[in-house]
């Protein structure tokens, strides 16, 4: 039997998508191609610290998402950045432990999903399925994102933008004076819908911005978008393609962290969205474009709205988007003819090939 490629799978993480990190890597190790690959299970305790698993993601209250939480008691490890010499180390022991061939973050949020592990793997010399250091900064911060997007013309819902050291830069009445009521106020780095509030007046406002800042050091708050609520899934490296669009329909007044991963009956998701073939070609163009305007590799899900006008507005990327059993992502590959256990093999194969064309690149200067 050839060797199996080994996979460390890295899970929970140092931010607010703990949980939801839990539940998709549970879901990504069900589907993984056993005969192809060997799972390193890696999970990373809200203090940051790595422990590896022997054969299963150790879980407590597996089956009630409002409870899901990791259970360590495995040895903690420490991925050293030698080179090609990459190891995993017991920290206890001293011992280095077997080699790992690929590093598959499932990190939503901070410390994952934000550069942060791509920066480590790129220091290791390891392939890293999803974007790179750049595609993974510039997804994670809405602000700059929007920057972006903008000067590629593509159209973002206009915002403002507050930093902690002038957290009163814009009051209510200001808010409502330049993007109208209602308005969504959010942390600037980070998903799932988590610290978003759905603000309507003063009071609502002034919580929202306090709730959003212990979050993050920079909120957005951001005009609200009146449409329906489409997204896309893209895969790929240079020549990336994109699903057929899915639409979200809230039960409530806006996609929350809640209906997102919780509430099986927060939402539909309507696969495929219904639209017209001219429609949907433009939604797909205008995925791709987007995922290439901030310098994506591997795969993203990119959230827009279509407005009653036909308009399509971006909402913003997800780098390393959720695979939970209810999730987006891999529901529209699913849709458009991947399997969950090709989408998963494909992400890793796109994580060599890009490793392997960057590898090829100079680290020395021609002297003549």
């Amino acid at each position: 039997m050839e060797k199996r490629i080994r996979v460390a799978l890295l899970f929970g993480g140092r931010s607010a998508e703990h949980e939801v990190s839990l539940q998709s890597a549970r879901n990504i190790l069900n589907v993984l191609d056993r005969d192809k690959y060997e799972p390193v299970l890696i999970g990373i305790d809200r203090q940051g610290r790595w422990y590896i698993n022997e054969n299963s993601i150790p879980l407590l209250n597996s089956d009630d998402p409002k409870l899901i939480q990791l259970n360590m008691g495995s040895r903690e490890v420490v991925l050293t950045p030698n080179g090609d010499d990459n190891q995993l180390m017991d920290i206890r022991t001293g011992h280095s432990l077997d080699k790992i061939d690929v590093i598959f973050p499932v990190l939503h949020g901070p410390y994952g999903e934000d550069g942060s592990v791509q920066g480590l793997a790129k220091l290791a010399n390891l392939p890293c399925v999803g974007a790179g250091i750049l595609g993974s900064v510039i997804g994670m911060d809405k602000d700059i994102m929007k920057r972006l997007l903008k000067a590629a013309e593509i159209s973002v819902a206009s915002y403002l933008l507050m930093e902690e050291d002038e957290p009163e830069k814009y009051s209510f009445s200001d808010a409502e004076r330049l993007l109208g009521m209602p308005v969504f106020v959010k942390p600037a780095n980070l998903g799932s819908s988590v610290g978003i509030s759905r603000v309507t007046n003063k009071d609502e406002y002034e919580k929202a911005v306090k709730t959003a800042f212990t979050f993050d050091l920079k909120i957005i708050i951001e005009e609200n978008i009146s449409g329906r609520e489409i997204e896309c899934s893209v895969l790929g490296n240079q020549h990336p393609i994109a699903s057929v669009p899915g639409e979200i329909k809230p039960n409530k007044s806006f996609y929350s962290y809640e209906a997102k991963y919780i509430d099986e009956n927060g939402a539909v998701l309507d696969i495929p969205a219904q639209l017209s073939p001219e429609k949907t070609g433009e939604i797909q163009k205008i995925a791709v474009e987007t995922y290439k305007t901030l310098c994506c590799s591997g795969m993203a899900r990119v959230d827009m709205f279509l407005t009653p006008e036909g308009d399509i507005v971006v909402n913003e990327i997800n780098t390393i988007p959720g695979f939970t059993s209810i999730s987006m992502y891999p529901k529209l590959w699913e849709y458009s003819g991947i399997s969950n256990t090709e989408l998963i093999d494909r992400l890793i194969t796109l994580a060599f090939e890009d490793f392997e064309k960057r590898n090829r690149l100079k680290t020395t200067p021609d002297i003549e």
